[in-house]
C-alpha cells in the first residue's frame, strides 16, 4: 500500500482537470472520475466559448500568451488594459454586490498568474477578435476596440481548451475513468474519505481526499423547476447533458452548506431551433449575441429589454431570462442592412427570416402586423437625427433613444429603416446554475455550521456565492481554473491521517 496522498477528482471539465494537474504536481496520486464517455468528456467547458476574464495591461501584456496565428489580428484590434479594480467592479456590479468579496478577490488576484500557469502546461491562447464581429469584414483601416475583459480565450474555444488540458493530464500519467458517475460520498461524520462510484452492476468505493468539480444542476429539469421556477423545466440546455446535480445534492445530504443564488442561472439568447441539449458538433455556435445592434421583440411585437444597456459581455447572461419570460419563451432579433454586417460569425448557423418591409416581416414571423409596425415607427421617431454619424459599433457610444411607451435603448440606437429587414428567432438557453456549495478562499467545502469538512474541496460550477442575477463573460472559466488549482493543491496537502486506504 502506497503512503502517497490520494486525490479523487469528480468531473472532467476545466476546473476538474486543473485541480488534477495541481494535485499531481504537488505529489499526490490522482484519479479523475468522469460520468461521460470518452467521446463526450469535458463537461460544460467543452461547450464554452473559451473566454477567460483576466487582469492584464493591454494587448502588449497578452501577446506573450498568444498563439502565432494571432499575428493576423494584431494590426486590426486594440485592447485597453483591464486592471484589478475594473475586474472587481464588473464582477460585483453584474451580481448586484452580493458575491462573497473574499472569493471574488481570490479569482481576480490570481487570474493572470493562473492563465500563465495554464499556458506553461500547454493551454494555447488567442484573442477573441472574431467572437462578436468578424474583423475580416471591417472597412480597411478600421480598428476593432475589443472589450478588455473579454479579450482572451483558449485557442479553439472550449474544444481547444479541453484538448490541451486532457493532453496535459494524459502526459502526466493521471488516471481518468470514463462512464464512472459518482453517486455519493464516503463519510465518517463530517470527514470525507472518498467517493462511491456507480457501475452497471455494483458500486465501487474510491478512497482519497475529494475534489468535487462536477458542475451544477442545469441539465436536470426537475431541479431547474424546483429552484428556478415555472417553465424552467422546458428550457434548452447549452452544455453538457451530464450536469444533473447529483454530487451537489449528495454533498448537501452529507452536511455541506448551500450558498449563493439558488434561483439564478446563466441564461442567454439561443437560436430557437437549437437542440434541446448541447451538441458537440455545434458547441456554442447557436448563441445569438449581436442583439445590441437589433430591436429585440416578443411574439406580440413589443420590445422588452434595453438592448444597448451595456457591452454584450455584461448583459447576455441575464438577457436569456428576459426571453424566457416572454410568451412561449420566444423572441426575435430584428436587424436592418445598416447593422447586419456586424452580426457575429455564429449567426451563420441560423436561418434568418427576411422581408422588404416591417409589415412583411411581421407576417412571416406570425407577429401582429400593426403592433410591430408601431413599435418600429415609435422607436425610429425617438432616434437622434445624426445617429448615423455618431454610431460606434465596438464601444458603448451613448447613442440612446427613449421612445414613448417603450424601454430606452442606451447605446447603439439607430433607426431601423434600411431594408431588407432580417430577423432571427431566439429562445432561452441555460448554461449553468448559480447556487452551490459554500467554500472558503482555500476551496474547502464548509458544513452547515461553517466549519471546513475534512477531506472535501470543490471548484467550478458546483460552488456558490460567486454569481447573482447576472454574469460577466469569462468569469466562470476563470473561477474554475483559480479554484481548481486551490482545490488540487489543498487536497494534495491534506493530512488524511493514513485513512485514504486502497482504491
Amino acid at each position: 500500500m502506497s503512503d502517497q496522498q490520494r486525490v479523487v477528482v469528480v468531473g472532467a471539465g476545466n476546473a476538474a482537470l486543473v485541480a488534477a494537474l495541481a494535485a499531481h504536481e504537488a505529489g499526490a496520486e490522482v484519479r479523475v472520475l468522469e460520468a461521460a464517455t470518452r467521446e463526450e468528456r469535458g463537461g460544460n467547458s467543452r461547450f464554452s466559448g473559451g473566454i477567460f476574464r483576466t487582469v492584464h495591461d493591454g494587448l502588449a501584456s497578452l501577446q506573450p500568451l498568444l498563439h502565432p496565428t494571432n499575428a493576423r489580428w494584431l494590426d486590426r484590434v486594440d485592447v485597453a488594459s483591464y486592471p484589478r479594480d475594473r475586474f472587481l467592479g464588473d464582477w460585483m456590479a453584474t451580481s448586484a454586490g452580493q458575491p462573497d468579496p473574499a472569493l471574488v478577490e481570490m479569482v481576480v488576484d490570481r487570474s493572470l498568474e493562473t492563465v500563465r500557469w495554464m499556458h506553461a502546461r500547454g493551454v494555447q491562447w488567442e484573442l477573441a477578435a472574431n467572437k462578436l464581429v468578424d474583423p475580416d469584414k471591417l472597412e480597411p483601416g478600421t480598428v476593432y476596440n475589443m472589450a478588455p475583459g473579454g479579450a482572451l480565450r483558449a485557442l479553439g474555444e472550449g474544444i481547444g481548451l479541453m484538448k490541451c488540458l486532457f493532453a496535459a493530464v494524459e502526459a502526466a500519467g493521471i488516471e481518468v475513468s470514463y462512464d464512472a458517475p459518482a453517486a455519493g460520498l464516503l463519510t465518517s461524520g463530517s470527514t470525507v474519505e472518498g467517493v462511491r462510484m456507480r457501475r452497471a452492476d455494483h458500486v465501487e468505493e474510491v478512497r482519497g481526499t475529494v475534489v468535487l468539480a462536477s458542475g451544477g444542476f442545469e441539465s436536470n429539469p426537475e431541479m431547474r423547476l424546483r429552484y428556478l421556477g415555472h417553465g424552467w423545466d422546458l428550457v434548452k440546455v447549452r452544455g453538457s447533458r451530464f450536469n444533473m446535480g447529483v454530487m451537489l445534492t449528495q454533498a448537501l445530504l452529507s452536511g455541506a452548506q448551500p450558498a449563493g443564488h439558488w434561483g439564478g442561472a446563466h441564461a442567454s439568447p439561443l437560436d430557437a431551433a437549437a437542440p434541446a441539449v448541447g451538441d458537440l458538433r455545434l458547441t456554442d455556435k447557436m448563441s445569438r449575441y449581436s442583439y445590441p445592434y437589433a430591436l429585440l421583440v416578443n411574439t406580440a411585437g413589443d420590445r422588452f429589454v434595453d438592448e444597448g444597456e451595456d457591452e454584450v459581455w455584461l448583459t447576455y447572461a441575464k438577457t436569456g431570462w428576459a426571453v424566457r419570460a416572454q410568451d412561449r419563451a420566444l423572441a426575435y432579433q430584428v436587424f436592418d442592412q445598416k447593422t447586419v454586417h456586424l452580426l457575429e460569425p455564429r449567426y451563420r448557423t441560423g436561418t434568418p427570416v427576411e422581408a422588404e418591409t416591417i409589415e412583411g416581416l411581421a407576417e412571416l414571423l406570425g407577429v401582429p402586423v400593426p403592433r410591430l409596425a408601431a413599435t418600429v415607427e415609435d422607436f425610429n421617431a425617438a432616434v437622434a437625427a445624426d445617429a448615423g454619424e455618431r454610431f460606434v459599433p465596438f464601444a458603448a457610444d451613448g447613442l440612446s433613444a427613449e421612445p414613448a411607451g417603450q424601454l430606452p435603448k442606451s447605446n447603439w440606437a439607430q433607426r431601423l429603416d434600411a431594408p431588407p429587414f432580417v430577423a432571427y428567432p431566439v429562445t432561452c438557453g441555460i448554461t449553468f446554475t448559480y447556487g452551490g456549495l459554500k467554500v472558503d478562499d482555500q476551496a474547502r467545502v464548509l458544513d452547515t455550521e461553517g466549519v471546513p469538512m475534512p477531506g472535501l474541496y470543490a471548484a467550478g460550477e458546483i460552488t456558490g456565492n460567486f454569481f447573482f442575477h447576472n454574469y460577466a463573460a469569462g468569469s466562470g472559466l476563470m473561477r474554475g481554473a483559480v479554484f481548481g488549482r486551490l482545490a488540487g493543491e489543498g487536497a494534495a496537502a491534506f493530512d488524511c491521517g493514513g485513512r485514504a486506504g486502497s482504491r
